[in-house]
């Protein structure tokens, strides 16, 4: 007789520590932060080390079973058995932050009315205790008929205690149901129940008040935005810049030998000009990604991301956004993708629906190869504004401009395009943390891997497909041909050259040419494509030339002038801040949306926009240039 498959549902409110448990059980990592709204749809792993069959079910965070948001609706569909094709939970672990336990007990009684077996997880033990409060778990497990377990996730005290319980769930307590939803009696049923549980509240965070009368400041708050921000891009750029000359030395001694050790033709091409040319291309902007990823994690860890959404949140009234969104737009500074999914904790449909059309706007890490490599190949490094590099501010500009448009366009939106009532807005502020070097390691490392696993993945296999179209078909040219030469026009002549002199004319009013025309087309595939299909563009230069060197060098062959001029990469820039340059992003508005409509429209204004905004750089930067001349 087979045994028994238990499902346990892990439930609790936002950034209570849910998660971090659920992965200390599980062995997963599923992401974990200082701020609400991390976790927006369920996640399932086995408990590890167990000889029973045991799966936890890692649920959005939730204030109350009576859904408010879409996130919200997953946990009450799932926990009523409304979910289509899963069944209930055989039991509950509920998560509640023991500095917050008075005002979690509204969700406990909900739980217990669902007639689940439930367990109750108290969190932050630790912090509780170094403020002063102190709760007797076992009188607290008598008040409430069900099994109480304290927990310091992040040290791994209480976990064996818990993972006990989890294998033993027809050992739990029949639960103690609270009287009726009475406002009166359900309040002094909450107090009977921490009395009894021998409850004495912690004393209030004097510490994260002081912090906070600055940096939630309407002026001062505003101001330490600005800086964080500004250090975040000089960082980028200075500190970066070592590890991404090493990987450049490499990928370059790499090219050497294959060359040395393959013979000329298509085999010695596929691998030079394809495969390290296009991929390495990429992965040089690894140590950047590396610190963008690592600057964010040390944020979110710190509890700065959830008041930087209260310091946004002023602006975004005016516009009728609220902090939620915002959150969920800061998620798309990684990845459009999550951010998204994050909109789940919006819960106006209508703000929702808002913020996913808008949060490709944001900067994501896609968008930086591109940034680096037309910042660092024509804007001077030595050219400074105060303490601050010029690069760095052109960076911070681009962020900084895609912010701005995001929450421009989400006004429009709002206005003529999505129509429907909002809701009021509540965020939870998180109290400051010292950073888990461990934990923010770990999620450095998951997304540097993820984006070489990209590098491995879709950027490998486009420029394979990219090789392949600027190599057939093959052309014959006569003997005495330099070998640079021929290489330029056999490009010239593939199917991928065929395809960009075609859509050329559309766009040369931008500044740009067939060969950048080539990129923008494989950068529907993924942004940051362009930069290895410009790498297997100009894999024509000699031993030691650089790809940002190959495209300072290149000339139009028609006027004699540099193809890529100020006027060209300011047009570039600027198209890249707004264009929707990614097929994956658009299949996610789909599914987020349930349908076409929304996506389309997204990638129709984006590209209008995008063409317009590159359209007028292109032609203010090429009139002040040839006036200066």
């Amino acid at each position: 007789m087979s045994e028994k498959h238990v499902r346990l549902g892990f439930l609790g409110s936002p950034n209570s520590g849910k998660t971090t448990i659920f992965n200390a059980l599980t062995g997963l990592r599923a992401k974990v932060g200082n701020y609400p709204g991390v976790t927006v749809e369920r996640r399932e792993g086995k408990l590890r080390k167990s000889n029973k069959n045991i799966t936890l079910i890692d649920l959005p965070g939730t204030y109350s079973l009576q859904p408010i948001s879409s996130d919200e609706e997953v946990v009450s569909s799932l926990l009523t058995g409304h979910s289509e094709g899963n069944s209930v939970p055989d039991g509950l672990v509920l998560t509640v932050d023991a500095c917050s336990i008075e005002r979690s007990l509204l969700l406990v009684v909900q739980a217990l009315r669902l007639g689940i077996p439930l367990c109750l997880t108290i969190t932050m033990m630790d912090e509780l205790k170094a403020r002063g409060g102190q709760i007797d778990l076992e009188k607290l497990s008598s008040a409430l008929g069900i099994p109480v377990v304290g927990v310091v996730g992040n040290k791994g005290i209480g976990l064996d205690k818990l993972k006990n319980l989890t294998q033993n769930i027809e050992e739990w307590q029949v639960p103690i149901l609270p009287p009726p939803s009475k406002t009166q009696e359900l309040s002094g049923w909450i107090a009977s129940v921490l009395s009894r549980g021998g409850y004495e509240a912690p004393e209030k965070d004097r510490r994260s008040d002081r912090i906070d009368r600055i940096l939630l400041h309407p002026f001062w708050g505003s101001l330490a935005f600005i800086a964080v921000m500004l250090f975040f891009f000089q960082i980028i750029f200075t500190w970066a810049e070592p590890a991404m000359d090493a990987i450049d030395f490499g990928v370059n001694l790499l090219q050497l030998k294959v060359e040395n050790i393959v013979k000329p033709g298509l085999l010695r091409s596929f691998l030079t000009d394809g495969v390290l040319a296009g991929v390495g291309s990429v992965i040089i902007f690894l140590p950047q990604i590396t610190l963008l990823f690592a600057i964010l994690a040390f944020l979110e860890a710190v509890g700065y991301m959830a008041r930087a959404a209260f310091v946004v949140d002023r602006a975004m009234g005016k516009i009728g956004l609220e902090g939620r969104a915002f959150v969920a737009l800061l998620s798309s500074y990684a990845c459009a993708i999550p951010g998204i999914m994050a909109a789940r904790t919006v819960p106006s449909p209508r703000q929702r629906l808002v913020t996913i059309l808008v949060a490709p706007l944001m900067t994501c890490s896609a968008r930086l190869p591109v940034y680096t490599l037309l910042i660092s190949a024509f804007i001077p490094r030595d050219i400074s504004v105060g303490p601050l590099g010029i690069q760095g501010l052109t960076l911070f500009g681009l962020y900084l401009g895609g912010g701005v448009a995001a929450f421009l366009f989400a006004g429009l939106i709002k206005k003529f395009v999505v129509k429907g009532d909002d809701l009021p807005f509540y965020l939870e502020l998180p109290p400051y943390r010292l950073p888990q070097l461990k934990v923010v390691a770990r999620q450095v490392w998951d997304r540097a891997s993820s984006f070489l696993k990209r590098a491995g993945t879709i950027i490998l296999s486009v420029a394979i497909i990219l090789w392949t179209l600027m190599t057939f078909p093959e052309t014959d040219f006569p003997d005495g041909t330099p070998e640079v030469l021929t290489k330029k026009m056999a490009i010239e002549q593939s199917f991928a050259g065929r395809l960009g002199k075609t859509i050329e004319p559309v766009i040369e009013p931008l500044g740009f040419d067939w060969k950048i025309g080539i990129g923008l087309i494989a950068s529907l595939a993924a942004r940051e494509v362009i930069v290895a299909t410009l790498a297997q563009v100009y894999a024509v230069g000699g031993e030691d030339e650089s790809l940002r060197e190959a495209m300072e060098k290149d000339k139009n062959p028609k006027t004699g002038r540099k193809v890529f001029t100020a006027a060209t990469v300011g047009s570039m820039l600027v198209f890249f801040v707004f264009a929707l340059q990614c097929t994956s992003t658009i299949a996610v508005m789909r599914r987020e949306t349930n349908s076409w409509r929304w996506p389309l429209f997204a990638f129709s204004y984006l590209l209008l926009i995008a063409y317009s905004a590159s359209f007028l750089t292109y032609r203010i930067i090429y009139a002040i240039t040839e006036n200066s001349s």
